[in-house]
């Protein structure tokens, strides 16, 4: 009996991924349970169990292909008859031998299609006999054929294959340009007089210089991942559809790093987690947050939907991009909590263990560019969100306290904001009134 594989509920919001790897192949012996291809959504990466004891008899999407919930990646055939998996692994073969039922059309033309390229990449490779024209350079039969349909002399045509031969993809290129007629011009008699130009008549567009080998021989091209490719999408979607304004402060740090300093034993010994700069951030976000609703918010339509509760998402730097898990009611949890929590989730994420529940959701998010050598950016939205509160690094400056110039850890820190609902002198506001809990201890401990 088979049973499809198809692609699992995805979670919120999620309705596309990629085929990220298969974890065995065809005719390989699978159990209920095991993992056997792993999907690529825009957050995390979904490991695709089998249901059933069998085989793999058949793989439908490949690595790379795009897959919607409900679709189906492949087949398992379960074990029959008392036989165990590796015995039934050897029916695709016996399979192979059978003549053919028609179903396995597409995959032989698929191979002959190979088969084709195959010649024709030989073809460009081996042939040094010129062409039959008489040209110096080389085409590929594909190219010449293509050519000749559009009464093209294929030695008109820039080479960019290898050894100069001119390919499919230079002779279109050609026709789009619309070169054709250049060609004419060339062919006219030296000593004929040039025609007089038309109204109609514009000078036929010159070919785009053809880039050097050796500098192709040093480029690289890598696929966009599935997550990257969403990351894009969502800057690019948060730049154009939202009012995007940043303001910035500086903070002296001397409080906090005081703070730090007095307690981080006892604080390491009591929670087993180093007190760090994030959950003073945390806190005073949210106290910023009560304070001023609209950087808590989301435009819906025509509403505003104003939040009174703080999901605080917290922007982490992973292996394949940027990712952003939420604390769920961070105005909840203590400091030990908070610290034990992004401690988590950055294990999550160097490790690729975030869930889809790790990252839904969020009210506002922070983001610390410091700990890779910021002095300042603009960071940017992480729609639906409207406010994101961007760190940067600790740096000793003299200011001047008192009257005196001194030497204090300041900090720069940014909020972007939409401009839509958020009014500057709320932003302003809001980051006025981080610098004031994150340099007053005190107040951070009650109102943050």
């Amino acid at each position: 009996m088979a049973n499809e594989i198809v692609v699992p509920d995805l979670g919120e919001s999620i309705v596309e991924a990629t085929v990220a790897d298969w974890l065995k192949q065809e005719g390989d012996a699978v159990k209920a349970g095991e993992a056997i291809v792993v999907l690529e959504t825009d957050k995390v990466d979904l490991d695709v169990a089998a249901t059933h004891d069998g085989v793999l008899s058949r793989i439908d999407r490949k690595a790379g292909e795009d897959v919607k919930i409900g679709e189906v990646l492949g087949l398992i055939d379960e074990a029959e008859n008392g036989q165990s998996a590796p015995e039934a692994a050897s029916k695709p073969d016996a399979k192979a031998a059978a003549p053919s039922d028609g179903k396995a059309q597409p995959e032989k033309a698929a191979d002959q299609r190979d088969e084709s390229e195959a010649q024709e990449r030989h073809d460009v490779a081996a042939s040094s006999t010129p062409d039959e024209d008489g040209g110096a350079e080389h085409a590929t039969p594909v190219a010449r054929r293509l050519a000749e349909e559009h009464g093209v002399k294929v030695t008109d045509v820039p080479a960019s294959g290898p050894r100069g031969r001119v390919t499919k993809e230079d002779v279109q290129r050609y026709l789009d340009q619309g070169t054709r007629g250049a060609q004419g011009t060339r062919e006219a008699p030296a000593k004929a007089p040039a025609p007089a130009p038309t109204p109609k008549s514009a000078p036929a567009p010159t070919a785009p210089p053809q880039q050097q080998p050796e500098r192709v021989a040093r480029e690289e091209r890598v696929r966009m991942t599935r997550r990257r490719r969403t990351i894009a999408e969502r800057l690019v979607e948060a730049q154009h559809t939202a009012a995007m304004l940043t303001t910035f402060n500086e903070i002296d740090m001397s409080a906090v790093m005081d703070i730090r300093s007095r307690r981080k034993e006892s604080f390491q010994k009591q929670h087993d987690i180093k007190l760090g700069f994030m959950s003073f951030f945390v806190k005073a976000s949210i106290g910023a947050l009560k304070a001023f609703p609209p950087l808590n918010a989301e435009l819906d339509g025509d509403e505003i939907v104003l939040k009174y509760y703080y999901d605080i998402g917290m922007a982490i730097g992973a292996p394949e991009g940027l990712v952003v898990p939420v604390l769920r009611d961070a105005d909840r949890m203590s400091f030990a909590e908070i610290e034990h929590e992004i401690d988590a989730f950055v294990g999550k994420a160097k490790d690729g263990a975030l869930s889809l529940d790790d990252l839904r959701g969020g009210t506002f998010t922070i983001t610390n560019g410091g700990v890779f050598g910021s002095m300042m950016s603009t960071p940017i939205l992480n729609p639906p969100q409207v406010a994101i509160l961007g760190l940067h690094k600790i740096e000793q400056r003299p200011v001047v306290v008192d009257g005196e110039i001194v030497i204090r850890p300041m900090m720069y820190v940014a909020v972007s904001y939409d401009h839509r609902i958020v009014d500057g002198r709320e932003a302003v506001q809001f980051l006025v009134r981080i610098k004031e809990l994150i340099e007053d201890s005190e107040t951070l401990l009650l109102e943050g």
